[in-house]
């Protein structure tokens, strides 16, 4: 990933939060059948190195067959992205040198697979990842409210994976490099155009808040 130093974010613990909070990844590989990518919702574990990444896959997807193969897989998680106007540059009225651009947040993090093919690990795993997404509603579903012989038809379909992080990059590209002024306005615009979450970031990142 293009890591200019002003978008740069290396703390671990900040990368780590964002996975939590923007769980489904797009998976990518690129053995022996070319490039692949499947869209599929991750658990973080923090216990291990840079992280373990936990998920599972249907038994038929041809890319759990790349990930046995043992090559490198890259994860992408995106949060909040809004496309930035020139119009909320306030730089924009003393040299009209300004153009558009895009601010987005994410996070890269590379490794390789090792499939569980464990039924406990599974369902230990479906019962975390239920229950992370779960947790804050008034009714909690639980995996075990399915009946168990459904379950288990379901369980035989999928296989579960870990990828161990090997490396990871974060990268928030919120206005950061644009004059204090301009920062204002595009945090100002953000919020005015309905994306407070976006301007919140540009206001935090841009040292405004």
């Amino acid at each position: 990933m293009y890591l200019p130093s002003a978008f740069r974010e290396d703390a671990l613990e900040v990368q780590h939060e964002f996975i939590r909070a923007h769980p489904l990844a797009v998976l990518t590989t690129a053995a022996a059948g070319g490039l692949m990518a499947n869209h599929i919702p991750c658990l973080l574990r923090a216990d291990e190195g840079r992280g373990v990444l936990g998920l599972h896959m249907a038994r038929a997807n041809p890319q759990v067959a790349e990930l046995a193969s043992g090559a490198e897989c890259l994860l992408v998680f995106h949060g909040p992205q809004a496309y930035v106007t020139p119009s909320w540059y306030a730089s924009k009225a003393a040299t009209h040198k300004v153009v558009p651009t895009w601010n987005f947040v994410a996070v890269h993090a590379w490794g390789r697979a090792r499939l569980r093919d464990d039924p406990a690990w599974l369902r230990s795993h479906l019962e975390a990842l239920t229950d992370a997404q779960e947790r804050a509603r008034a009714q909690p579903w639980r995996v075990d409210e399915a009946p168990a012989d459904f379950l288990d038809a379901m369980m035989r379909a999928i296989v579960g994976v870990e990828i161990p992080i090997e490396r990871i990059e974060g990268k928030w590209k919120v206005s950061q490099n644009r004059p204090a002024a301009d920062r204002r306005g595009v945090a100002q615009g953000l919020q005015e155009s309905g994306d407070p979450v976006m301007a919140a970031l540009v206001a935090r990142r841009g040292g405004l808040a």
